[in-house]
């Protein structure tokens, strides 16, 4: 799946994004949101299948992918949850589905609690939502932005390579670990890939983890039972503070449950997206 292309742009707050529509333009419409260090990448081959039944939408975050870079930009969770209103004016969408995966998770939260964007349903994978969160090796990447940044090029390459492989149980596809590492070896992909670490702190999920007994839509949580980066013990805590919250678990999978088990997954989010409120 080497021909994976965003061909279509919209100006955000935060520089250009790209993005792309699959599926029936008459379908009902689900919206895809990646999450860090990612890029819809991810979401390629569960993207197809949905699109199938529906109209699918996927984007880049500004900072990521093949969207926009550069110094000075605002990659924060607070800027990405408010492109994410702006761009879902934009598409003229009312009440999208939404399935969003690591801190994409928090982005949809932040759009819907704080933006009031309505969404006739989440399904939230492995996502950035409760604190405490953050790595040491997150951390320690954040906090020395200027003395990483600066790293030869080679050493930045393997780094990245070995942090993003780090996010699957079972281990990426070399092609899979090379598209999604590629954005952030280039000359302006080394400063922002510490950038958007910097940026991001846990005080945009404290902003809205006490208002998730708020929502008022079908949710669904997914998570994989070898996420190393945010431990499965999460999901539980996450269902228990969101009414009627559905959780399903997916044994083998890592954090990136769409490259760890893409079929089981694809399976989840289908019978949830056809499933009644």
């Amino acid at each position: 799946m080497t021909d994976w292309i965003l061909d279509r742009t919209f100006d955000s707050s935060s520089g250009e994004v790209r993005w792309a529509a699959l599926g029936p333009e008459e379908a009902p419409p689900v919206i895809l949101v990646h999450g860090t260090p990612f890029s819809s990448y991810v979401w390629r081959g569960i993207a197809r299948a949905l699109a199938q039944d529906h109209r699918v939408y996927v984007w880049d975050l500004p900072g990521y992918g093949t969207s926009a870079q550069y110094d000075g930009q605002d990659v924060s969770l607070r800027a990405q949850g408010r492109v994410f209103a702006e761009l879902t004016g934009h598409w003229g969408l009312s009440g999208p589905a939404v399935v969003a995966h690591d801190f994409g998770g928090c982005v949809a939260l932040r759009a819907r609690l704080l933006h009031g964007v309505r969404y006739s349903r989440l399904a939230l994978v492995d996502p950035v939502a409760l604190a405490p969160w953050g790595s040491p090796v997150y951390r320690l990447l954040g906090g020395r932005p200027e003395v990483f940044g600066a790293l030869p090029p080679d050493l930045h390459r393997a780094l990245v390579r070995e942090y993003v492989g780090s996010a699957s149980h079972l281990g990426l596809s070399p092609a899979a670990l090379d598209r999604l590492t590629a954005p952030w070896c280039t000359e302006s992909g080394q400063p922002a890939f510490y950038r958007q670490i910097t940026q991001n702190d846990q005080r945009f999920t404290d902003e809205i983890q006490d208002r998730y007994g708020e929502l008022d839509l079908p949710v669904l949580i997914c998570w994989g039972t070898e996420d190393t980066w945010i431990p499965v013990a999460r999901a539980h805590e996450l269902a228990a503070l969101i009414p009627d919250a559905r959780l399903r678990l997916i044994d083998g999978a890592g954090h990136l449950v769409q490259e760890d088990a893409p079929a089981e997954l694809t399976a989840a989010l289908t019978r949830f997206l056809r499933t009644a409120p």
